[in-house]
């Protein structure tokens, strides 16, 4: 069934404006009748049925509300090295499919890439498309946000300050390090409700960047002996955590 989200809370009738209706009614060529979903991106879903078409609005009754079934337990934020070319679209995509609440690019020491603000931006509006559409394929309950361009510094102190304000056995912040570290079922379970997770760029973390993050009380995880690229760590990390905490 078509999945859209909106951003207000609706109560017996509902409409969907602009590139979604269009989507709706020029390339779905939906008809009064026909049921189709929307979210208010908070976790409830609304099963609609559309009363008419207007112009380029869509008029939608709502039968019934529901909780996202999807939405995992888990709030993971994912701060991810900024990687060559491409790579970030697909890790946005697969990451948002998974379960991600948040992604934060970071500028690392080893980053290859170094656009400016002007890309940027542009790249971060683009990531945010991305993740909305992999939010309506997957079935999300919420639009996970793509954040602003972090230094590392700025991140562990971000990432430290969570794990700081929610508790040492709700909220875990981990470091996927080539180096080794602790496996993740010994860091994370079911009690687990919120995570940080730390994914270097192709050249991978600085020693110094390691150095800060533990002494943040970021802990050093492993995905195992093999190395992964900073492409596929993200994913890797992501499905882990989520099978760790009964997400998956």
């Amino acid at each position: 069934m078509p999945r859209f989200f909106i951003d207000y809370i609706p109560d017996d009738t509902a409409h969907i404006e602009g590139a979604d209706a269009r989507h709706i009614i020029r390339s779905l060529r939906m008809q009064p009748g026909e049921p189709l979903t929307i979210c208010d991106s908070l976790g409830k879903d609304y099963d609609c049925e559309i009363e008419s078409l207007e112009g380029e609005t869509v008029h939608l009754r709502v039968l019934a509300i529901r909780e996202t079934a999807a939405e995992p337990s888990l709030r993971v934020t994912l701060y991810q090295g900024v990687p060559k070319g491409d790579k970030f679209d697909w890790v946005v995509q697969k990451a948002v499919e998974l379960g991600v609440y948040r992604i934060v690019p970071v500028m690392m020491k080893r980053c290859v890439s170094r656009p400016d603000a002007k890309s940027m931006k542009k790249k971060v509006e683009r990531w945010q498309k991305i993740a909305e559409e992999a939010a309506k394929q997957s079935g999300r309950g919420i639009l996970p946000q793509v954040g602003e361009l972090l230094s590392f510094t700025k991140a562990v102190e971000e990432a430290a300050a969570e794990q700081d304000q929610n508790g040492a056995e709700k909220a875990v912040s981990l470091l996927f390090y080539e180096g080794g570290g602790e496996r993740i079922l010994r860091l994370a379970g079911e009690q687990t409700k919120y995570a940080s997770i730390f994914i270097g760029p192709e050249g991978g973390f600085d020693p110094a960047e390691v150095e800060l993050a533990l002494e943040k009380g970021i802990r050093a995880a492993t995905l195992g002996p093999r190395i992964l690229r900073t492409e596929t760590a993200p994913i890797a990390a992501l499905a882990a955590l989520m099978q760790a905490t009964g997400n998956l």
